[in-house]
């Protein structure tokens, strides 16, 4: 039953005016549809399924010669990170068409859901979780393009991974992966010049002559606590297992220097032993459960600012956590342009507008209790830089929001969450030429119910949505666009406080994934059936 799968990982994460308006799409030729037979399938789960797979596209890889180098190669059982050392490789160059890290994993027994990550000379450049193994054992792959981080990998580098896991007599299962970087030689891809990280005091001091710096942070809640689960948490004064100050709100922000820098909505990650039910994902994840893509914060009006030579506080936090409360892992990495022609750019912050923060959740008692949560915040920033090609500005706006309806009865039996979290963001750069526009409207949902039954059946029902419509703008007129729509649809049922071997489980799953633009088309779709795959659609 079994087939090796590839999980494809866009590098820019929110960056998707260059990831969505440069996606390549699939070649027509593999539309199709290829469905398991219905004999195949059994009536419910057995002690293996099929091995993980996710409906996203593969990282496109360039024709002509690669060079590949093994990074890191574990078996993880505790908490004690692999350490070891990368050196680039020989016979492609110190310029590469493009980077692609794949790591390749496998599991057995009896496991949890783990978070990991990748750092090279202190960069995070991979940020994972694990699936849930079946007794017979999964494998899975997942690829992701690192372009983007190439000044790291043109140097000898310490190595640092760590998929923290605990094995006992009840959790066997080892997790043991490998994970190596393939390097395209041609024509160099444009990246960053510089990749730089925070020293122990958030501190950041960036080239005197940098003319675009952008920060992304790799914002996970997790750790098993509640921040886990952020996005059903309720207020203190509501009958729930998680609760926090002010309800479920959450907000990822940076200042610089102490001065708000940016904001943007958390990606609502479902891990897979995520609503009670890991039935939902031992096949089809939820959208970016293997694929965390960092939050991205132009910085570029602060440039003038940061170039004085001069350390400045860069520090990221998560609004509406409640005080003292850990669960949010906040790595940050700065990537930088420096204007080559110039020992040091000047400029100026010219515009500095923060809305003021609309977070109100109200909680209705009743048979079934209920909390109402809407949240709002913009961010208006503008800034110069003086350039050896003249002066250029730099203008970003963003708004975030939340709405969410959360319902659930006395003992939590029946429990349920309606959410919309919207992310809208333009960046207007002006300089020599006509300016340019890219607007990015993101838009996360996830609409689900689990409830308790007769006979301690567990039964959740849940709809999960990943979209982001991009658009490119030079002097007034449209360039570029693209449309992503990735949607999670499960239900699966099984019963709870007995052996494995009693639960009798049963689930249907499937992911749609979709990009459509100026660049063409991709579109998959995937369903499984007790841990069957029955189709694997493939067509525009």
């Amino acid at each position: 039953m079994k087939r090796r799968i590839i999980m494809s990982m866009f590098a820019g994460a929110t960056l998707l005016a260059s990831t969505l308006l440069g996606a390549t799409p699939a070649p027509a030729a593999e539309a199709g549809t290829a469905p398991a037979p219905s004999a195949e399938v059994p009536a419910e789960f057995g002690s293996d399924w099929h091995d993980p797979i996710t409906a996203a596209p593969p990282v496109t890889e360039p024709a002509g010669k690669s060079c590949q180098v093994t990074v890191a190669e574990a078996q993880f059982r505790d908490f004690t990170p692999y350490k070891g050392t990368y050196t680039p490789p020989n016979g492609c160059g110190d310029r590469w068409s493009k980077v692609v890290l794949r790591m390749d994993g496998k599991v057995k027994g009896r496991q949890f859901d783990r978070l990991g990550h990748l750092h090279l000379g202190g960069v995070e450049i991979f940020r994972t979780s694990t699936p849930q193994p079946s007794p017979d054992g999964i494998e899975w792959s997942v690829e992701k393009d690192v372009t983007r981080y190439s000044d790291t990998l043109r140097g000898s580098q310490d190595v640092e991974m760590l998929i923290g896991n605990v094995v006992d007599d009840t959790y066997t299962g080892i997790i043991d992966v490998k994970v190596t970087l393939t390097f395209y030689a041609g024509r160099p891809a444009a990246t960053p010049d510089q990749v730089l990280t925070l020293d122990d005091r958030s501190a950041l001091t960036t080239p005197r002559n940098s003319e675009r710096i952008l920060a992304e942070v790799y914002a996970t809640g997790s750790g098993g606590g509640c921040e886990e689960y952020w996005y059903l948490t309720v207020p203190d004064e509501a009958p729930y297992s998680c609760q926090a100050d002010g309800g479920p709100y959450r907000e990822v922000q940076i200042k610089v220097d102490g001065r708000l820098a940016g904001i943007a909505a958390p990606f609502p990650t479902v891990w897979t032993g995520g609503w009670s039910n890991p039935f939902l994902w031992y096949v089809v994840p939820g959208p970016r459960a293997f694929d965390i893509k960092p939050i991205e914060y132009d910085l570029t009006p602060f440039a003038g600012l940061l170039n004085d030579g001069h350390p400045h506080r860069v520090e990221v936090a998560v609004v509406g956590v409640p005080e003292g409360q850990s669960g949010w892992s906040l790595p940050v990495n700065v990537l930088v342009w420096q204007d080559a022609k110039s020992a040091h750019v000047t400029g100026k912050l010219t515009a500095h507008k923060a809305g003021d923060l609309a977070d109100s959740s109200t909680y209705t008692p009743g048979t079934e209790h209920r909390v109402d949560t809407e949240g709002d915040h913009r961010l208006t920033v503008a800034g110069y830089v003086d350039t050896s090609h003249g002066r250029v500005t730099t203008t970003v706006s963003r708004s975030v929001a939340n709405t969410s309806t959360h319902r659930w009865t006395e003992g939590e039996t029946t429990d349920g969450l309606g959410a919309t979290w919207t992310d809208d963001e333009s960046v207007t750069v002006d300089g020599r030429g006509p300016a340019r526009t890219t607007q990015t409207r993101r838009t996360y949902t996830m609409d689900g119910t689990t409830t308790l039954g007769a006979a301690d059946r567990l039964r959740t029902v849940l709809t999960l949505g990943d979209r982001a419509a991009v658009t490119e703008w030079v002097g007034g007129r449209r360039t570029k666009w693209s449309r992503l729509d990735n949607t999670y649809a499960g239900d699966a049922t099984y019963t709870v406080n007995v052996p494995r071997d009693q639960r009798h489980a049963v689930g249907t799953t499937g992911e749609r994934y979709r990009i459509r633009g100026s660049s063409g088309c991709y579109d998959r779709s995937l369903t499984t059936v007790q841990g069957v795959l029955t189709e694997d659609h493939r067509g525009c």
